[in-house]
């Protein structure tokens, strides 16, 4: 399953740089499925969503730090544990159970991202 940082957050930022897949933002900050991995041009993401790579998305959360579901993997392929989980001082770094996912499903999500 995906993490998300919940309304406890300090918007410390202490998260953001450790995700390897760059799926971490600032409140309000838009993103792009092209930060932080090797996507370009149009692209279907392993749920079957369509996007353009480089297009801005809108953000996630306005208020605190969030964290885009397609684009986290639970750092699975990189890292033993969720990095953010590890960093956060206030333990706002958990599970997300609406966005369940298989270690294989991960694994597809990393490689789809980084070739």
């Amino acid at each position: 399953m995906a993490i998300k940082i919940t309304d406890e957050c300090i918007n410390c930022g202490a998260c953001e740089p450790e995700c390897p897949n760059n799926a971490i933002y600032e409140g309000a900050m838009e993103w792009r499925f092209s930060d932080g991995t090797d996507l370009k041009g149009n692209i279907v993401t392993p749920g079957g969503n369509e996007y353009d790579a480089e297009e801005a998305q809108e953000p996630v959360d306005y208020d605190v730090y969030y964290i885009v579901t397609d684009k986290c993997t639970e750092c699975v392929g990189f890292h033993e544990e969720p990095q953010c989980a590890e960093v956060c001082p206030v333990d706002c770094c958990v599970p997300d159970e609406a966005n369940e996912e298989t270690e294989d499903q991960l694994v597809a999500k990393k490689d789809f991202m980084h070739l």
